[in-house]
């Protein structure tokens, strides 16, 4: 798609310096951009690329209008407007309405007639598919759940039953939502009964769900995922989770159950968060950190020790085993 640098900054407020009239048709890196292409220069560490590049027209801050050597987007936040012009250079495919032959719908589901249904797709009873729902090959929709309208899922997605899924929500492939939370309790001779999962998943609107991540059904109570809340892959949400609107949560996190995260957070990768805790508006986890108590106060917290030559972290490991004994040393002798 070919879209004039002046349509393009009229998306991001933009302000255009140089030919107003110059042709866009895609998008690159400030290294790899070439001639009809443009790039972005958001991290400061890159702006030694900026002399060189080969891009048609760049998006750049204020302070680097000065050093660009090519035309230009200016403001406030050129990461933001790159996926902004991005999506504009690169528009989804409309939903094409129909029900594939081969998929197999239950005469008590309601498909909307706007919506379409893949290859190999399963719609069990009570089903809803809203309007302008994109349900992809090999998909299952369970009893009594709701896709809302605008919503896509791609290839080999289970919904499992009485599961509700808003507006305009995106979820990749192999994405498993609504299956038993993991609920057992011993008995006294030693074997595990299984407790009924008997809740829901409840998931607001313009959400994306990240390839392979799975989503637990609450025991009693629902699992909520609220609107705007964006989950990368590999995630693990258990039963009766419940994670505030526009929280963003990166691969191989796993949140246990009953835990409730605020809006607005920022969980890195491979994050542990223990069940039953809650954590604040506005808090920022970095990556690795295992979560074993409650956050009440926004901000950014860590754990962990960081990467070392091998030789020095066992050495650090050593040390950190005497702490207990060094702390009672130097409290005898105060």
């Amino acid at each position: 798609m070919t879209v004039v640098l002046n349509d393009l900054a009229k998306h991001v407020n933009g302000r255009v310096i140089g030919d107003a009239q110059c042709e866009i048709n895609g998008v690159g890196t400030l290294e790899g951009a070439q001639f009809g292409q443009i790039a972005f220069l958001a991290n400061p560490k890159y702006r030694k690329h900026l002399k060189n590049t080969n891009a048609s027209a760049v998006i750049i801050k204020e302070a680097d209008k000065q050093n660009c050597p090519v035309n230009a987007i200016v403001v406030d936040d050129p990461y933001v407007a790159y996926a902004v012009i991005a999506a504009c250079l690169n528009p989804i495919a409309p939903c094409i309405p129909g029900i594939h032959p081969s998929a197999v719908i239950s005469d008590l589901a309601k498909i909307h007639a706007l919506a379409w249904i893949g290859p190999q797709c399963v719609v069990e009873d009570n089903a809803i598919i809203g309007a302008g729902a994109i349900i992809g090959p090999g998909c299952l929709i369970g009893k009594h759940s709701t896709v809302g309208e605008g919503s896509r899922l791609d290839a080999h997605v289970t919904i499992w039953h009485d599961t509700q899924i808003g507006k305009r929500t995106l979820i990749h492939p192999g994405v498993v939502i609504g299956s038993d939370g993991f609920g057992i309790a011993k008995q006294k001779n030693h074997e595990w009964i299984k407790v009924p999962q008997l809740g829901r998943v409840c998931i607001g609107d313009d959400v994306e769900i990240g390839a392979n991540t799975t989503i637990d059904r609450g025991a009693l109570d629902d699992t909520v995922i609220m609107s705007g809340v964006k989950i990368d892959n590999l995630v693990q949400i258990g039963h009766n989770a419940y994670i505030g609107e526009h929280t963003a949560i990166a691969a191989c996190t796993a949140i246990a159950g009953s835990a409730k995260i605020g809006k607005n957070c920022k969980i890195a990768g491979a994050v542990g968060i223990a069940g039953h805790l809650k954590i604040a508006d506005n808090v920022t986890i970095t990556a690795m950190s295992m979560v074993n108590k409650s956050i009440i106060e926004p901000g950014v917290y860590s754990s962990g020790t960081l990467l070392e030559k091998n030789n020095t972290w066992r050495k650090n490991a050593v040390r950190i085993k005497q702490l207990d004994i060094i702390a009672r040393k130097v409290i005898k002798q105060e």
